[in-house]
């Protein structure tokens, strides 16, 4: 492409050549001078006059963003519409939350005045854990919420939430509490089978008299294994006059099991023992009339009948007419 330029007096003519390269980088630049120039005019003045009200631009102004205002408007309000519904959603969930909670309380046997929060929720997520009066009812939510009403109801869920948080956590140290001290407790059956000899009087079966029966017997060949009761820490392997191959295990609290007449013992002193692991062997060893374990359950030095604690049935009488002690 060429152009010719002529000077009227000098009649001398110039002429300029482009290539279409040319051509387009121009046409590229000049768009983008004419865009740039739009754009300011577009801010420091349309913007300008709709902000301050010029007669007659901002009238104007209005008319054209009007239809893109409105827009943007529907679209954030159906956000806070979708929003406001999974709140109303999570507020749902945090009221039948409780109500496992205050169900799972009392098995626990925990007080929620023991958590001692500086204050209960007050808000709209209050009814999710306010403790007094009845509750129900279908949830309605919010018809066109506005943000600062979104942000009240977060604001509450989040503290209901935390609330909640620390109040599972204590159920379940709790929990986690009376379950360690079940199975501090002896109530395990040591030796599978029947009950021989029960706890109390009973004839003597050496001497014939009347005396009393510290524990039960579990007749059972030799070698059988006994298992420990419960949970503890072995306090005392000795060989005793009476009791034989005897073993005491130390559940705390003044709780002592004993293991009389094994055959052979399966774990040192000081060992920590699990309720259920095999801790003898059951023997005829001590003052014994044949192979049996010869169990015996101490609190505080006082002997306790063991069909109190165990899980199994209930010991036959004392003085069943059975020779074994």
């Amino acid at each position: 492409m060429q152009l010719l330029i002529t000077h009227g007096r000098l009649a001398h003519t110039r002429v300029l050549q482009f290539t279409r390269l040319q051509l387009a980088l121009g046409a590229l630049l000049l768009l983008a001078l004419l865009l740039g120039l739009s754009g300011t005019v577009y801010h420091f003045v349309f913007l300008k006059a709709a902000r301050e009200g010029w007669p007659v631009v901002s009238p104007l102004v209005r008319l054209i963003v009007r239809d893109e205002l409105a827009q943007r408007e529907r679209f954030m309000r159906d956000n806070l519409d979708a929003i406001a519904q999974k709140v109303g959603e999570m507020q749902a969930k945090l009221v039948r939350l409780e109500a496992m909670g205050e169900r799972v309380q009392g098995l626990a046997g925990v007080k929620v005045d023991e958590l001692h929060p500086p204050h209960r929720p007050a808000s709209g997520a209050s009814a999710a854990t306010s403790g007094a009066g009845g509750r129900g009812g279908p949830f309605v939510p919010l018809s066109s919420p506005s943000f600062e009403q979104l942000q009240r109801l977060v604001s509450g869920l989040d503290e209901v939430t935390d609330f909640n948080t620390d109040f599972f956590t204590l159920v379940e140290s709790r929990l986690l509490a009376s379950r360690l001290q079940a199975l501090m407790v002896p109530s395990a059956t040591p030796v599978e089978g029947v009950v021989g000899s029960g706890f109390g009087f009973r004839h003597d079966p050496f001497n014939g008299r009347s005396a009393l029966h510290t524990g039960l017997d579990f007749p059972a060949a030799v070698g059988t294994p006994i298992r420990a009761a419960a949970g503890g820490i072995v306090s005392a392997i000795e060989f005793h006059p009476e009791y034989g191959q005897l073993l005491e295990v130390n559940h705390g609290n003044g709780l002592v099991t004993r293991y009389a007449h094994c055959a052979s013992i399966a774990v040192p002193v000081g060992a920590l023992v699990r309720r259920g692991q095999v801790v003898a062997q059951v023997g005829n060893s001590g003052r014994s009339t044949g192979a049996h374990l010869h169990f015996e359950v101490l609190l505080d030095g006082v002997p306790q009948d063991p069909a109190r604690f165990l899980a199994g049935p209930p010991a036959p009488q004392a003085a069943a007419p059975v020779r074994r002690r």
